[in-house]
């Protein structure tokens, strides 16, 4: 039986480029599961196994490798940082327990960082910081600790302070045993000292011991009282309360480092142990039913208690498909027959293997809090709950955003058509926020993602790994519908046949909805003109035609309709006959309603060298974008934007022009926003033309 209080699952996670992967390296090497440092900029990193991160020196997909620290076992997933691949890091946080959140010395918090924190802040997960990269030009530590305070709304608590900075960077101070690591020049790792303070920062350690000592008693009454009365409490009893309150999310143990020159690590890692809560101190995962609803039951992270286990990611490999799966309460022997409750089916468990990026150690049985793949699972997907057949529940799902830009693809030579459908199958298995669909009419396939960088990627998967050359069309944009005004109308749908016939009568208020609601459905029907039963037959009938907009054919948002009065027959009315009045209803009054073309708006975050903010600026006006600040660094200027996704295809190439080679951005999907009269009349224009030539 496994100590689970031993066990440390932790995500780390951060902006691109602030050396997540880097400090993952560093920490296999320290932990003895690797020898030999592989470098990101080489194309050699353990953890970046595919040829398009080696090639591109940014993470893919998060990947998953599990080490020993002090007699712990740390289950670790290295998650992307390019806002594409924000899914990954979703998705991992979903089933982790902790996570170490890495921040540029010189970048500070930049935008990926901020939605990555969001997620961690949603999913309730408790964090450690490293303020990494501390030996670059530009390198902050003080100043990043206040961008993390002032961007981000968080607690950062300092535990360490750097030994100079930039190029003199050597090491830290641990302010609760006031001792200095110091790193020698060598980058080996295990070549340090611990010495005492330097002298000309002793005022400033007793000054940053003092916040962090009085942020820590806090989390204790009888320890708070003895620290009022002038007495220090022992250094165990501060740790204790330290990880009580980073466990309650209340702050969070800040160290600084810098990966790439092996400096700093081990206080991070030892930080790790000590804070970062074990599977048994975090929040049970709710159970829910087949509707989605809470059940008011818990999977409480035990090996004794019966079966859950969430399958958090897909992966398709030489050996068939692995099923990465985070086990909360039971055990799973080799050979045993679980019950998925997403789709009914059983499974059986042919092998169970623990990950080292793209290694695999066979293992015959896993437990609670175990990250392990099972090999060869057939019907099992992304956010599926596997339980144990007698005793089932399902855990709480994932929610994948929706995609916001689509291309149209064809393999080049005919042979490949079957080949691409089979490929494209198993990509959507393994990334949830990848969708395709075949227009019947023309028969081409249109796959939808997240931004360019993430279709050209899958692009890049077809040609390389699958080994099919396929043709692309352009980008095209993922618009939505709506209405801008009240209208009150009426319907009677009428069909006299041979027997029975059909009839139904509705008076209905169609208006625009809250923002981002959907579809709402209301009935103010009074005194049995519409029978209650078909009260569901109109809202079924009315929400199956948001699906189409009558301006381009676009799916149509945020719609309130309200049921107020009808009519009906006591033998021809059915549910059938008030859907298909509610369908024609919509199709009468939404052109009446002032229908109204919606485009996908981004948030922009632009670093430019300050010399060219005017053209970075002056650029961004001319694509529609509305500029929301500017921030300066030590290096650059960063310039936060909002720009509808139309006008920032190819974007990436006209800034390196612009900056000459030296600007880089990153942008995420904002809201929808009503779309210029003229814009949205050339889009219209060019769906007729499109649908006129199938």
């Amino acid at each position: 039986m496994t100590d689970l209080t031993h066990y440390r699952n932790i995500g780390i996670f951060a902006h691109v480029d602030a050396g997540k992967t880097t400090t993952t390296e560093r920490i296999l090497k320290l932990t003895g599961k690797i020898h030999k440092l592989g470098e990101v900029h080489d194309g050699a990193a353990t953890t970046d196994f595919m040829e398009q991160e080696q090639e591109r020196g940014i993470t893919i997909q998060s990947a998953a490798t599990s080490c020993e620290w002090d007699g712990h076992r740390l289950n670790i997933i290295d998650t992307p940082g390019h806002v594409d691949f924000t899914i990954e890091v979703y998705r991992s946080l979903k089933v982790l327990d902790g996570g170490v959140g890495v921040f540029c010395g010189s970048g500070g918090v930049e935008p990926q960082s901020e939605t990555n924190w969001r997620y961690a802040n949603e999913s309730e997960v408790a964090r450690i910081i490293l303020v990494n990269k501390l030996d670059r030009l530009g390198a902050d530590f003080y100043r990043v600790v206040k961008q993390i305070e002032d961007v981000l709304g968080a607690n950062p608590l300092v535990m360490v302070l750097p030994i100079g900075e930039e190029d003199d960077f050597s090491g830290a101070v641990d302010l609760l045993t006031r001792k200095a690591w110091v790193w020698d020049e060598s980058g080996d790792p295990t070549k340090y000292t611990i010495e005492d303070v330097p002298a000309d920062m002793t005022d400033l350690v007793e000054e940053w011991r003092e916040k962090l000592i009085e942020a820590a008693v806090e989390h204790d009454d009888a320890m708070m009282e003895q620290y009022l009365e002038g007495e220090e409490p022992a250094l165990d009893d501060i740790k204790k309360c330290i990880r009580k309150g980073t466990i309650a999310l209340d702050f969070f143990p800040t160290y600084c480092g810098s990966a790439f020159k092996n400096k700093g690590i081990q206080l991070m890692l030892n930080a790790v142990v000590d804070y970062l809560p074990n599977p048994m101190e975090v929040k049970p995962q709710p159970e829910v039913d087949l509707e989605g609803n809470e059940t008011g039951e818990f999977a409480i992270v035990d090996a004794d208690k019966p079966l859950r286990a969430l399958a958090f990611k897909i992966m398709d490999d030489r050996f068939g498909a692995l099923t990465f799966t985070r086990i909360y309460s039971g055990r799973i022997k080799k050979g045993d027959s679980l019950l998925n409750t997403f789709t009914g089916k059983t499974e059986r468990i042919g092998r169970i293997v623990e990950m080292h990026a793209d290694e695999r150690i066979e293992l015959d049985s896993a437990q609670a809090g175990d990250i392990v793949a099972f090999i060869g699972l057939k019907n099992t997907r992304t956010g599926h709950t596997l339980c144990d057949p007698k005793n089932p529940a399902t855990l709480e799902p994932m929610v994948f955003p929706d995609p916001v830009i689509s291309i149209a693809i064809k393999p080049k030579d005919k042979g490949g058509a079957e080949k691409m459908g089979l490929a494209i199958n198993k990509m959507i298995q393994e990334d949830p926020s990848f969708r395709v669909e075949t227009d019947e009419e023309t028969g081409e396939t249109i796959i939808k993602g997240m931004g360019e960088l993430h279709l050209d990627i899958k692009v890049d998967i077809l040609k390389r790994t699958h080994g099919i050359e396929v043709e692309v069309g352009k980008p095209q944009v993922a618009y939505r519908e709506t209405i801008t005004q009240r209208v009150e109308d009426s319907y009677t749908h009428k069909k006299q046949t041979g027997g029975s016939g059909q009839f139904a009568k509705i008076d209905y208020i169609i208006e625009p909805g809250e923002q981002n609601s959907g579809f709402t459905f209301e009935s103010t029907v009074t005194g049995g003109n519409v029978p209650r039963e078909f009260w569901p037959a109109v809202q079924k009938g009315f929400k199956v035609m948001m699906s189409e907009g009558v301006l381009a054919g676009f799916p149509v948002l945020d719609v309130h309709v309200n049921l107020t009065d009808g009519g009906f027959h006591p033998v021809d009315s059915s549910a059938v006959a008030y859907e298909i009045a509610a369908k024609n209803a919509f199709r009468q009054t939404i052109p009446k309603a002032g229908a109204q073309l919606l485009e996908p708006v981004m948030k922009v975050d632009v670093f430019t060298p300050e010399d060219h903010v005017g053209d970075v600026i002056g650029d961004l006006n001319r694509r529609r974008g509305m500029i929301e600040g500017q921030e300066a660094g030590v290096t650059g200027v960063r310039v936060k934007a909002s720009a509808p996704l139309a006008e920032m295809f190819g974007y990436i190439g006209d800034l390196r022009t612009m900056t000459s080679g030296r600007g880089q951005f990153s942008m995420e999907f904002s809201h929808y926003a009503p779309c210029p009269k003229n814009v949205a009349e050339d889009v219209i224009k060019e769906v007729q033309e499109r649908n006129a030539k199938k």
